[in-house]
């Protein structure tokens, strides 16, 4: 009895069928690889946000404009690092730039991700911002006023001319913006969609799947920052701004639910190859991430406080609205953040044999520790919090208003 219970406690657990060749084997991918597709998810919805006031002119969602921006491109600075901590070399990560390979949807997102960094956000944030970079390069001194005056790239004309091309090209590139923001996230979902021999993974849907999660999370994300940001400042909330984003927030977890609901159904009824495990897994293995995180707190609670909000919100006080708003802010963001886990944990829990599934434990330090996964999901708010200084700073002087200015928070 004693050998037996021994040899428990080293071999690894499994359920089901295994083949000799798994005895020793575990998950390749860990927190790192999930935290990837949840950060460029958060990048692709603050975006959609900031194209909401740009482009479609939602002009009550103008105090999250620029904020919904720098949100975007802190979270977009560190996209990329969960994939180079968990590379083995990530010093030849370069090589995927210098010798690309076309058929590889790994190396080609390197391509998308430097389109969307130089070619969108970055030059729609320059076109935004150049005229203030022009006044506050001449009010501020020091090493600030030395930043600004390097971000006019030369350019200090603020004719009423000049700055109305700037707002038109800023406009055509939020256009641009739109669909690279699909594509950003939508390629993460089709890495795993294309994998035909994992029931988990192979949905033709999955691309979609992804997409609308990305937006959910990252309109709550703004939501969330934007009460922050107004509670650190001691400033009053735009409750009209507030209830139109919680408004977007509610018809995009509406959409997502619909189409993840759909999936699921669609599953049960075929009923194809792997099914068994895959009701195992949702019953037993993932139990508390999938019925509870995701479904529970990230789908149901937040579908039914913010439906209950579109109908009420007008008899209920402020303090109430915001309250409810945070709340489910914070439940969107842990729902998507489990269903990354999910989607990424649970591929890899599925035997060869397609009868059982395997073991995984979650280790506190190291390199797929979640210690080093916190402290990648904290420097992107550490970013954005050096950004809001630097460009959303109430020091800085504000300049006159112009036809579609968008002011800053």
């Amino acid at each position: 009895m004693e050998i037996t219970n021994a040899i428990a406690e080293i071999a690894p657990y499994f359920d089901g069928y295994v083949y000799p060749n798994e005895s020793g084997s575990h998950p390749l991918w860990g927190v790192l690889i999930v935290l990837y597709p949840y950060i460029t998810g958060l990048v692709a919805g603050a975006f959609i946000m900031a194209s909401l006031v740009r482009v479609f002119r939602v002009k009550a969602l103008q105090p999250v404009y620029r904020l919904s921006l720098l949100t975007a491109l802190a979270f977009l600075l560190c996209a990329t690092l969960p994939l180079l901590f968990h590379l083995g070399h990530p010093l030849r990560s370069y090589q995927i730039m210098i010798t690309p390979h076309l058929t590889s949807p790994m190396a080609i997102f390197g391509f998308v991700y430097a389109w969307y960094l130089m070619a969108v956000l970055l030059l729609e944030l320059w076109f935004d911002y150049r005229e203030d970079f022009v006044a506050w390069g001449k009010s501020e001194s020091g090493f600030p006023g030395f930043i600004y005056r390097t971000l006019t790239l030369g350019i200090n004309d603020v004719s009423p001319r000049a700055i109305a091309l700037d707002h038109q090209l800023s406009w055509i590139i939020s256009i641009i913006g739109i669909p690279s923001a699909f594509l950003l996230h939508g390629y993460v979902g089709f890495i795993f969609g294309s994998i035909k021999a994992n029931p988990w993974w192979g949905n033709a849907i999955m691309p979609i799947i992804f997409i609308l999660s990305a937006m959910v999370s990252g309109i709550a994300l703004c939501v969330f920052n934007y009460m922050v940001l107004s509670w650190i400042r001691r400033r009053p909330i735009d409750m009209r701004c507030l209830d139109v984003m919680g408004m977007y927030l509610f018809y995009a977890l509406v959409i997502d639910a619909t189409v993840e609901a759909l999936d699921w159904v669609h599953r049960s009824y075929s009923a194809q190859e792997g099914f068994d495990v895959m009701e195992y897994m949702a019953r037993e293995r993932l139990f508390y991430t999938l019925s509870i995180g995701q479904l529970l707190f990230g789908t149901l609670i937040p579908l039914i406080i913010l439906g209950m909000l579109q109908i009420i919100r007008k008899h209920l006080p402020d303090i109430v609205r915001k309250r409810l708003y945070a709340t489910c802010a914070v439940f969107i963001m842990i729902g998507v953040l489990a269903m990354r886990w999910n989607v990424v944990m649970g591929g890899q829990f599925f035997s060869k044999s397609l009868r059982g599934v395997m073991s995984y434990k979650l280790e506190f330090a190291g390199a797929e520790g979640w210690l080093l996964g916190l402290v990648l999901l904290c420097l992107p708010c550490l970013i954005l919090t050096v950004l809001i200084k630097l460009f959303l700073s109430e020091r800085l002087p504000t300049q006159g208003h112009v036809p579609h200015r968008i002011d800053p928070i």
